[in-house]
């Protein structure tokens, strides 16, 4: 059976040390785009849903420039791993590890997502 995500009704949750946060509703999210949402402490966190319906959450900071833009930027996959690029500086970001794709000194951190 497949649901359309704009008549489910799930929310999008990240995992935040001991407990989950909504972050906002599946049907927000667009394939192959970013959302930037506001956690707790200040900080900001992307989240991605792709094509196969996978979500994933990623800092929202870029590490290169330091702006809190990588929710706008482009998604794509390296060698069967999905990414986004910055739309500032285009380093990629692997969006299950976090690790830049094209500088291994750098990384941003990954949040565990779910639907609930």
């Amino acid at each position: 059976m497949t649901l359309a995500p704009e008549t489910t009704g799930l929310k999008i949750q990240l995992r935040l040390e001991d407990s989950w946060l909504t972050v906002c509703e599946l049907a927000q999210l667009v394939p192959g785009r970013g959302v930037a949402a506001l956690l707790p402490d200040g900080r900001q966190v992307a989240v991605f849903l792709d094509r196969a319906g996978r979500t994933y959450a990623i800092d929202n900071r870029d590490p290169f420039s330091g702006a809190a833009v990588l929710s706008r930027g482009l998604t794509g996959t390296h060698q069967g791993r999905p990414f986004v690029a910055s739309p500032l500086l285009k380093q990629r970001f692997d969006l299950e590890s976090g690790q830049c794709l094209d500088d291994e000194t750098m990384r941003v951190a990954t949040y565990e997502v779910r639907s609930a």
